[in-house]
Order: C-alpha cells, then structure tokens, then sequence
C-alpha cells in the first residue's frame, strides 16, 4: 500500500497554503519524485471571510463552501484531508462530519506536541487572529494540560490584525516583522514561556523571529503531521 493522498483546503489565505506546500516537501524525506506526497489543493480564495463572520458579524458563513471543497477532495481521491488555518477550526466539526476520511486538527495536534514536549509548562503566548482568540479554540485543548494561554496587549493585537491583513495582500515588510517581533517580545515578558505561532499568515513570518523561549509554528506542526500520517503504512 502506498502513501495517503492529501487534501488541502486552501485560500485561506492563498499564500499560507502554498507554505504549506512547501513545509511539507521540505518535511519528506525523499530520494527521488516519488518519495514524495501527492497533495491535492483547493487553493479557493472566494471562501467567504472568517473575520467578517465571526468578528464583524457581517458576512456569510464560510460553512457550506469548506463543506462543499471537503466532499470534493474525498471524491477526487484524497484520503486525509487538512486546513492550514487556524481560524477556521472554528467550523473544523462541520468539516468532520462532511466527510468519510479523517480530518487532521491543527490546534489539538499543536496543544498536543508541547504538552508532551514541555512537561511543566505553565504559560504559553499565542500570537493569533482575534477571530481565535475570541473563539477560544486553544482555551479547552490546553486546559487539560493545565496551561494558561496569554494574549497581546488589546493594542498589539490590533497590530498583529493590520499584519494579517498586509500579509494577506502578498506585500508585508520590515513594518510587519518588527510588529511580529514586539508582540512576542511582549508576550514573553508577561511570563510566556513557550509561544505559538497560531496564523498561518504569521507563519510566513516566523521565520524573522529569535524569541528566548521555544517556538511552535501551527504550520509547521501540520505539515509534519501530514506526513507521519500519510507515511503510515499501519
């Protein structure tokens, strides 16, 4: 039996999930062509908005649309499907339930990785979209760990909004990294001591950060999930 064959549903935004195209070749330990994972991507931008449903409350629900790609990939071959965006495991259960194949959670796999890897932890900072944050998708997961979540400041999360935003557009600049670069620093010196880097915008510009705590990259958590599971000859 071969390899699983991984759906992606995508857009959201469209850069994040051409990283986490890119995350998970770089994750592949591959040989050749064919040691690698076949990937098929719905890259839809026109999934309506998260931030308009959830925060504004002023736009559509993005349910049947995630639920229509999710049955689309299972019919066209996918065996596992995953969502490279954290805001949208808001709806991850109507994703579930849409389909026959499995859904990887980005946000338990993450909660899961470093509570495992960090036996003792007390705080974490998240760096995130308010949409999650307002949301509390990582409140429950880390509870039963017993970890307290710490958010930015009402103001740097504003500015970590305007990056999302700015990333979103393709064009994020030196402005952007060091707006990144001070709400971890803040995070930290409100006691974090682990930080998540829980947006898959801000993942294309985690790489700028050198924080004095460990960091975990959701992206990057998903992508090497996506390939243990569809290495998994069990």
């Amino acid at each position: 039996m071969g390899d699983k064959i991984i759906g992606i549903i995508g857009g959201m935004g469209p850069e994040a999930t051409v990283d986490l195209q890119q995350r998970v070749l770089r994750a592949t330990p591959a040989e050749d062509d064919a040691d690698h994972l076949r990937m098929i991507v719905d890259n839809n931008p026109q999934i309506p908005s998260r931030i308009k449903a959830l925060i504004e409350g002023t736009g559509e629900s993005p349910v049947p649309v995630l639920r229509d790609m999710a049955r689309r990939l299972e019919a066209y071959g996918a065996d596992l499907l995953a969502i490279p965006c954290n805001t949208a495991h808001t709806y991850f259960e109507d994703l579930r339930t849409a389909v026959q194949i499995p859904v990887l959670n980005m946000i338990e796999l993450t909660v899961e990785r470093i509570g495992q890897e960090n036996p003792g932890l007390k705080r974490v900072g998240v760096l995130a979209s308010t949409a999650v944050i307002r949301q509390g998708l990582y409140l429950e997961p880390f509870d039963r760990y017993g970890i307290e979540i710490l958010y930015p400041a009402e103001e740097r999360q504003q500015q970590i909004m305007q990056v999302i935003r700015k990333v979103k557009t393709g064009r994020p600049g030196p402005m952007e990294q060091e707006a990144l670069r001070l709400a971890s620093r803040q995070l930290i010196c409100q006691g974090a001591e682990v930080l998540i880097v829980a947006c898959t915008e801000l993942s294309l510009l985690s790489g700028d950060l050198a924080p004095a705590v460990p960091i975990y990259d959701t992206a990057q958590v998903l992508a090497e999930a996506i390939v243990r599971t569809a290495k998994d000859k069990g």
